[in-house]
Protein backbone atom coordinates (compact mmCIF):
# COMPACT_ATOMS: atom_id res chain seq x y z
CA UNK A 1 0.00 0.00 0.00
CA UNK A 2 1.18 3.68 -0.49
CA UNK A 3 2.22 5.52 2.51
CA UNK A 4 -0.33 6.64 4.44
CA UNK A 5 -2.91 9.17 3.42
CA UNK A 6 -3.90 10.10 6.88
CA UNK A 7 -6.58 13.50 6.81
CA UNK A 8 -8.56 16.03 4.59
CA UNK A 9 -6.08 18.31 6.97
CA UNK A 10 -2.36 17.87 6.56
CA UNK A 11 0.21 19.49 8.77
CA UNK A 12 3.34 20.71 6.28
CA UNK A 13 5.72 22.97 7.91
CA UNK A 14 4.12 23.68 11.15
CA UNK A 15 0.73 24.75 9.45
CA UNK A 16 -2.52 23.22 8.79
CA UNK A 17 -3.28 23.23 5.03
CA UNK A 18 -6.72 22.20 3.99
CA UNK A 19 -6.43 19.74 1.23
CA UNK A 20 -9.68 19.45 -0.56
CA UNK A 21 -10.94 15.81 -1.32
CA UNK A 22 -10.25 14.89 -4.84
CA UNK A 23 -13.83 14.48 -5.64
CA UNK A 24 -14.97 17.82 -4.28
CA UNK A 25 -11.92 19.13 -6.75
CA UNK A 26 -13.01 16.72 -9.89
CA UNK A 27 -16.97 18.00 -9.27
CA UNK A 28 -16.53 21.64 -8.10
CA UNK A 29 -16.10 22.73 -11.95
CA UNK A 30 -15.30 21.96 -15.77
CA UNK A 31 -11.79 21.93 -16.25
CA UNK A 32 -9.66 20.50 -19.19
CA UNK A 33 -6.28 20.47 -17.45
CA UNK A 34 -5.15 18.57 -14.12
CA UNK A 35 -4.24 21.59 -11.58
CA UNK A 36 -0.44 21.89 -10.67
CA UNK A 37 -0.08 20.38 -7.47
CA UNK A 38 -1.70 16.98 -8.99
CA UNK A 39 1.03 16.73 -11.49
CA UNK A 40 2.80 13.89 -11.74
CA UNK A 41 5.16 12.97 -14.82
CA UNK A 42 5.48 9.60 -15.75
CA UNK A 43 8.17 8.08 -17.68
CA UNK A 44 7.36 7.90 -21.14
CA UNK A 45 9.25 4.42 -21.75
CA UNK A 46 6.99 2.81 -18.81
CA UNK A 47 3.54 2.47 -20.50
CA UNK A 48 1.43 -0.52 -19.43
CA UNK A 49 0.64 -3.06 -22.31
CA UNK A 50 -2.93 -4.79 -21.89
CA UNK A 51 -2.85 -7.23 -25.32
CA UNK A 52 0.49 -8.82 -25.20
CA UNK A 53 -0.59 -12.59 -24.03
CA UNK A 54 3.24 -12.85 -22.42
CA UNK A 55 2.15 -10.05 -19.94
CA UNK A 56 -1.15 -11.62 -18.72
CA UNK A 57 -1.07 -12.40 -14.65
CA UNK A 58 -1.62 -15.87 -14.38
CA UNK A 59 -5.04 -17.83 -13.63
CA UNK A 60 -5.69 -19.99 -10.10
CA UNK A 61 -8.59 -21.75 -10.08
CA UNK A 62 -9.70 -21.86 -6.69
CA UNK A 63 -11.87 -24.95 -6.82
CA UNK A 64 -9.21 -27.00 -8.02
CA UNK A 65 -7.13 -25.25 -4.55
CA UNK A 66 -9.82 -26.54 -2.13
CA UNK A 67 -12.11 -29.31 -3.90
CA UNK A 68 -10.02 -30.77 -6.67
CA UNK A 69 -8.44 -34.07 -6.79
CA UNK A 70 -5.36 -34.73 -5.43
CA UNK A 71 -3.92 -34.67 -8.61
CA UNK A 72 -4.90 -31.55 -9.44
CA UNK A 73 -4.19 -29.90 -6.04
CA UNK A 74 -0.48 -30.56 -6.85
CA UNK A 75 -0.77 -29.19 -10.15
CA UNK A 76 -2.52 -26.20 -8.86
CA UNK A 77 -0.27 -25.41 -5.97
CA UNK A 78 2.49 -25.63 -8.35
CA UNK A 79 1.32 -23.23 -10.68
CA UNK A 80 0.73 -21.51 -7.42
CA UNK A 81 4.05 -21.14 -6.63
CA UNK A 82 5.09 -20.49 -9.89
CA UNK A 83 2.58 -17.32 -9.83
CA UNK A 84 4.37 -15.87 -6.79
CA UNK A 85 7.73 -17.01 -7.91
CA UNK A 86 7.53 -15.46 -11.35
CA UNK A 87 5.00 -12.60 -11.29
CA UNK A 88 4.00 -11.87 -7.78
CA UNK A 89 0.62 -11.57 -8.72
CA UNK A 90 -2.53 -13.98 -9.99
CA UNK A 91 -5.79 -13.51 -10.62
CA UNK A 92 -8.20 -16.15 -8.62
CA UNK A 93 -11.25 -17.55 -10.00
CA UNK A 94 -13.97 -19.89 -9.03
CA UNK A 95 -12.90 -18.93 -5.62
CA UNK A 96 -17.12 -18.95 -4.69
CA UNK A 97 -17.61 -16.08 -3.53
CA UNK A 98 -20.65 -14.43 -5.88
CA UNK A 99 -20.19 -11.85 -7.92
CA UNK A 100 -23.15 -9.95 -6.42
CA UNK A 101 -21.91 -9.55 -2.91
CA UNK A 102 -18.50 -8.36 -4.75
CA UNK A 103 -20.72 -5.69 -7.00
CA UNK A 104 -22.87 -4.74 -3.63
CA UNK A 105 -19.29 -4.13 -1.52
CA UNK A 106 -18.42 -1.75 -4.57
CA UNK A 107 -21.53 0.03 -4.83
CA UNK A 108 -21.58 0.46 -0.72
CA UNK A 109 -18.16 2.32 -1.07
CA UNK A 110 -19.63 4.30 -3.67
CA UNK A 111 -22.43 5.32 -2.05
CA UNK A 112 -19.99 6.78 1.30
CA UNK A 113 -17.94 8.94 -1.33
CA UNK A 114 -20.77 10.32 -2.62
CA UNK A 115 -22.24 11.22 1.13
CA UNK A 116 -21.72 15.09 1.60
CA UNK A 117 -18.41 16.18 2.52
CA UNK A 118 -19.37 17.25 5.91
CA UNK A 119 -20.83 13.96 6.41
CA UNK A 120 -17.85 12.35 5.97
CA UNK A 121 -15.01 14.40 8.20
CA UNK A 122 -15.85 12.31 11.63
CA UNK A 123 -14.02 9.78 9.80
CA UNK A 124 -11.02 12.19 8.85
CA UNK A 125 -8.08 10.63 11.41
CA UNK A 126 -4.61 11.33 11.50
CA UNK A 127 -3.66 7.96 13.34
CA UNK A 128 -2.37 5.16 11.02
CA UNK A 129 -4.26 2.31 12.93
CA UNK A 130 -7.56 3.69 13.76
CA UNK A 131 -10.61 1.56 12.91
CA UNK A 132 -12.14 3.58 10.32
CA UNK A 133 -10.16 6.06 8.05
CA UNK A 134 -10.90 8.57 4.95
CA UNK A 135 -8.95 11.02 3.35
CA UNK A 136 -7.66 12.09 -0.09
CA UNK A 137 -4.48 12.51 -1.91
CA UNK A 138 -1.01 12.49 -0.35
CA UNK A 139 0.53 13.50 2.74
CA UNK A 140 1.92 17.21 1.53
CA UNK A 141 4.12 17.38 4.26
CA UNK A 142 6.04 15.27 2.56
CA UNK A 143 5.05 14.60 -1.14
CA UNK A 144 5.62 17.09 -3.74
CA UNK A 145 2.04 16.02 -5.37
CA UNK A 146 -1.19 15.43 -4.43
CA UNK A 147 -2.90 11.67 -5.27
CA UNK A 148 -5.78 11.72 -8.01
CA UNK A 149 -7.83 9.56 -5.35
CA UNK A 150 -9.83 9.62 -2.43
CA UNK A 151 -9.42 6.26 0.18
CA UNK A 152 -11.79 4.76 2.58
CA UNK A 153 -9.83 1.97 5.17
CA UNK A 154 -11.57 0.31 7.67
CA UNK A 155 -10.19 -2.59 9.93
CA UNK A 156 -12.19 -6.05 9.85
CA UNK A 157 -9.94 -8.27 11.59
CA UNK A 158 -9.05 -9.30 14.11
CA UNK A 159 -12.23 -6.91 15.58
CA UNK A 160 -14.69 -5.90 12.93
CA UNK A 161 -15.32 -2.54 12.25
CA UNK A 162 -18.11 -0.98 10.05
CA UNK A 163 -19.87 2.15 9.64
CA UNK A 164 -23.16 3.10 10.41
CA UNK A 165 -23.48 5.15 6.92
CA UNK A 166 -24.04 4.63 4.05
CA UNK A 167 -27.01 2.46 4.76
CA UNK A 168 -26.39 -1.29 4.02
CA UNK A 169 -22.42 -0.85 4.34
CA UNK A 170 -22.06 -2.61 7.32
CA UNK A 171 -24.01 -5.60 6.48
CA UNK A 172 -22.46 -6.02 2.92
CA UNK A 173 -19.12 -5.39 4.40
CA UNK A 174 -19.35 -8.12 7.26
CA UNK A 175 -20.33 -10.42 4.93
CA UNK A 176 -17.59 -9.45 1.90
CA UNK A 177 -14.60 -9.23 4.73
CA UNK A 178 -15.68 -12.98 6.10
CA UNK A 179 -16.36 -14.36 2.37
CA UNK A 180 -12.36 -12.62 1.46
CA UNK A 181 -10.79 -13.63 4.60
CA UNK A 182 -11.73 -17.20 3.89
CA UNK A 183 -10.36 -17.21 -0.07
CA UNK A 184 -7.42 -15.30 1.77
CA UNK A 185 -6.87 -18.27 4.11
CA UNK A 186 -7.39 -20.79 1.37
CA UNK A 187 -4.84 -18.81 -0.72
CA UNK A 188 -2.04 -18.90 2.32
CA UNK A 189 -2.32 -22.70 2.72
CA UNK A 190 -1.43 -22.93 -0.90
CA UNK A 191 1.69 -20.52 -0.40
CA UNK A 192 2.67 -23.01 2.56
CA UNK A 193 2.82 -26.23 0.22
CA UNK A 194 4.00 -24.76 -2.49
CA UNK A 195 6.87 -23.63 0.13
CA UNK A 196 7.18 -27.42 0.77
CA UNK A 197 6.18 -26.80 4.16
CA UNK A 198 2.65 -27.62 5.95
CA UNK A 199 0.08 -25.82 4.61
CA UNK A 200 -0.45 -24.23 8.18
CA UNK A 201 3.09 -23.29 8.89
CA UNK A 202 2.78 -19.61 7.19
CA UNK A 203 -0.85 -18.77 9.86
CA UNK A 204 0.86 -20.42 12.54
CA UNK A 205 4.26 -18.20 12.10
CA UNK A 206 2.47 -14.96 11.41
CA UNK A 207 -0.73 -15.48 13.82
CA UNK A 208 -3.10 -15.44 11.26
CA UNK A 209 -5.80 -15.73 13.80
CA UNK A 210 -5.24 -12.60 15.30
CA UNK A 211 -4.14 -11.20 11.52
CA UNK A 212 -4.75 -7.58 10.42
CA UNK A 213 -7.61 -7.54 7.69
CA UNK A 214 -8.19 -4.00 6.31
CA UNK A 215 -10.94 -3.20 3.60
CA UNK A 216 -9.01 -0.36 1.41
CA UNK A 217 -11.23 1.39 -1.20
CA UNK A 218 -10.25 3.61 -3.47
CA UNK A 219 -11.85 5.91 -5.59
CA UNK A 220 -10.55 7.61 -8.38
CA UNK A 221 -13.02 10.19 -10.53
CA UNK A 222 -12.36 10.68 -14.28
CA UNK A 223 -9.43 12.82 -14.74
CA UNK A 224 -8.99 15.41 -17.73
CA UNK A 225 -5.58 14.57 -18.26
CA UNK A 226 -4.73 11.08 -17.47
CA UNK A 227 -1.33 11.09 -18.35
CA UNK A 228 -0.67 13.65 -16.21
CA UNK A 229 -1.79 12.38 -12.87
CA UNK A 230 -1.61 9.51 -10.72
CA UNK A 231 -4.21 7.35 -8.58
CA UNK A 232 -1.80 5.58 -6.84
CA UNK A 233 2.32 5.92 -7.50
CA UNK A 234 4.48 2.57 -8.08
CA UNK A 235 4.35 1.06 -4.29
CA UNK A 236 4.05 -1.96 -2.66
CA UNK A 237 2.14 -3.97 -0.17
CA UNK A 238 3.11 -4.26 3.21
CA UNK A 239 1.25 -7.38 4.15
CA UNK A 240 1.77 -11.08 3.14
CA UNK A 241 -1.21 -10.94 0.71
CA UNK A 242 -3.60 -8.41 -0.94
CA UNK A 243 -7.02 -9.13 -2.68
CA UNK A 244 -8.28 -6.80 -4.91
CA UNK A 245 -11.55 -6.31 -7.34
CA UNK A 246 -12.67 -3.41 -8.86
CA UNK A 247 -15.60 -2.22 -10.83
CA UNK A 248 -15.92 -2.42 -14.64
CA UNK A 249 -13.22 0.56 -14.83
CA UNK A 250 -9.64 -0.80 -14.88
CA UNK A 251 -6.50 1.03 -13.81
CA UNK A 252 -4.18 -1.66 -12.02
CA UNK A 253 -0.76 -1.85 -12.98
CA UNK A 254 1.87 -4.26 -12.36
CA UNK A 255 5.79 -4.04 -13.00
CA UNK A 256 6.98 -7.00 -14.97
CA UNK A 257 10.26 -7.89 -16.20
CA UNK A 258 10.45 -3.67 -16.21
CA UNK A 259 7.34 -3.29 -18.11
CA UNK A 260 4.39 -1.79 -16.54
CA UNK A 261 1.60 -4.19 -17.43
CA UNK A 262 -2.11 -3.25 -17.52
CA UNK A 263 -4.25 -6.09 -15.47
CA UNK A 264 -7.45 -7.39 -17.23
CA UNK A 265 -9.06 -9.51 -14.83
CA UNK A 266 -11.83 -11.58 -15.26
CA UNK A 267 -15.02 -10.83 -14.15
CA UNK A 268 -15.99 -11.88 -10.56
CA UNK A 269 -12.29 -12.93 -10.21
CA UNK A 270 -10.08 -11.60 -7.25
CA UNK A 271 -6.39 -9.99 -8.38
CA UNK A 272 -3.82 -11.42 -5.69
CA UNK A 273 -0.51 -10.05 -4.93
CA UNK A 274 2.24 -11.07 -2.78
CA UNK A 275 2.86 -8.26 0.65
CA UNK A 276 6.28 -7.52 1.92
CA UNK A 277 5.89 -9.95 5.14
CA UNK A 278 6.05 -12.36 2.57
CA UNK A 279 8.68 -11.41 0.47
CA UNK A 280 10.52 -11.52 3.96
CA UNK A 281 9.71 -15.49 4.92
CA UNK A 282 10.49 -16.24 1.85
CA UNK A 283 13.83 -14.75 1.65
CA UNK A 284 13.18 -12.64 -1.41
CA UNK A 285 11.95 -16.40 -3.28
CA UNK A 286 8.68 -15.11 -3.29
CA UNK A 287 8.61 -11.19 -4.06
CA UNK A 288 6.22 -8.03 -3.43
CA UNK A 289 5.93 -6.58 -6.50
CA UNK A 290 5.63 -2.59 -7.43
CA UNK A 291 2.29 -1.59 -9.03
CA UNK A 292 0.12 1.38 -9.32
CA UNK A 293 -3.17 2.74 -10.19
CA UNK A 294 -3.51 4.87 -13.49
CA UNK A 295 -6.92 7.45 -13.94
CA UNK A 296 -8.75 7.27 -17.20
CA UNK A 297 -11.09 10.10 -18.48
CA UNK A 298 -13.80 8.14 -18.86
CA UNK A 299 -15.64 7.43 -15.77
CA UNK A 300 -14.78 7.11 -12.28
CA UNK A 301 -12.69 3.89 -11.11
CA UNK A 302 -13.59 2.43 -7.73
CA UNK A 303 -10.98 -0.93 -6.31
CA UNK A 304 -11.26 -2.09 -2.82
CA UNK A 305 -7.83 -3.90 -1.83
CA UNK A 306 -8.00 -6.39 1.33
CA UNK A 307 -4.38 -6.49 2.78
CA UNK A 308 -4.17 -9.23 5.11
CA UNK A 309 -1.20 -9.52 7.24
CA UNK A 310 0.32 -10.75 10.62
CA UNK A 311 -0.39 -9.98 14.16
CA UNK A 312 0.59 -6.23 14.87
CA UNK A 313 2.96 -7.94 17.40
CA UNK A 314 4.38 -10.18 15.25
CA UNK A 315 8.01 -9.55 13.18
CA UNK A 316 8.29 -11.63 9.92
CA UNK A 317 11.86 -13.62 9.78
CA UNK A 318 12.57 -15.67 6.82
CA UNK A 319 11.32 -19.51 7.49
CA UNK A 320 14.33 -21.29 8.52
CA UNK A 321 13.50 -24.38 7.09
CA UNK A 322 13.57 -22.50 3.81
CA UNK A 323 16.89 -21.50 4.68
CA UNK A 324 18.47 -24.65 5.49
CA UNK A 325 17.03 -26.34 2.24
CA UNK A 326 18.35 -23.24 -0.18
CA UNK A 327 21.46 -22.90 1.53
CA UNK A 328 20.97 -19.63 2.50
CA UNK A 329 21.50 -16.92 4.97
CA UNK A 330 18.75 -14.62 6.17
CA UNK A 331 18.13 -11.72 4.49
CA UNK A 332 16.02 -9.58 7.13
CA UNK A 333 16.25 -8.91 10.49
CA UNK A 334 12.54 -8.92 12.26
CA UNK A 335 10.28 -6.21 12.63
CA UNK A 336 6.72 -6.18 14.24
CA UNK A 337 4.11 -6.00 11.84
CA UNK A 338 3.01 -2.36 13.38
CA UNK A 339 6.44 -0.89 13.38
CA UNK A 340 7.18 -2.25 9.66
CA UNK A 341 3.09 -0.43 9.12
CA UNK A 342 4.41 2.93 10.52
CA UNK A 343 7.93 2.93 8.74
CA UNK A 344 6.33 2.56 5.02
CA UNK A 345 3.72 5.51 6.27
CA UNK A 346 7.02 8.15 7.26
CA UNK A 347 9.18 9.90 5.09
CA UNK A 348 11.70 7.00 5.09
CA UNK A 349 9.31 5.04 2.95
CA UNK A 350 10.19 8.18 0.05
CA UNK A 351 13.93 7.42 0.49
CA UNK A 352 13.98 4.07 -0.17
CA UNK A 353 11.57 0.94 -0.09
CA UNK A 354 11.03 -0.43 2.95
CA UNK A 355 12.49 -3.29 3.08
CA UNK A 356 15.66 -2.22 2.06
CA UNK A 357 15.63 -1.12 5.87
CA UNK A 358 15.12 -4.56 7.22
CA UNK A 359 18.12 -5.82 4.90
CA UNK A 360 21.13 -7.37 6.34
Amino acid sequence: MAPAVTSLTEASNGHETEVASIKRVAGSAAFSSVPSEYTYTKNPNEQGDANDPEHSIPTIDFALLTSGSPDQRVKVIEELGRACEEWGFFQVTNHGVPESLMKSMINACHRFFDLPEEEKEEFQTKKLLDAIRCGTSANVAIEKFRLWRDFLKVIAHPEFNSLYKPAGYSEVSLEFSKKTREVATEILKGISESLGLEADYIAKAMNWDRGLQILAANYYPACPQPDKAIGLPPHTDHGLVTLLIQNEMGGLEVKHKDQWVLVNAAPGAFVVNIGDQMQILTNDKYKSIWHRAVVNNKATRISIAVPHGPSLDTPALPIPELLKREGQAPKYIGMTYEKFMELQAGPAAYVKPCLDYLRI
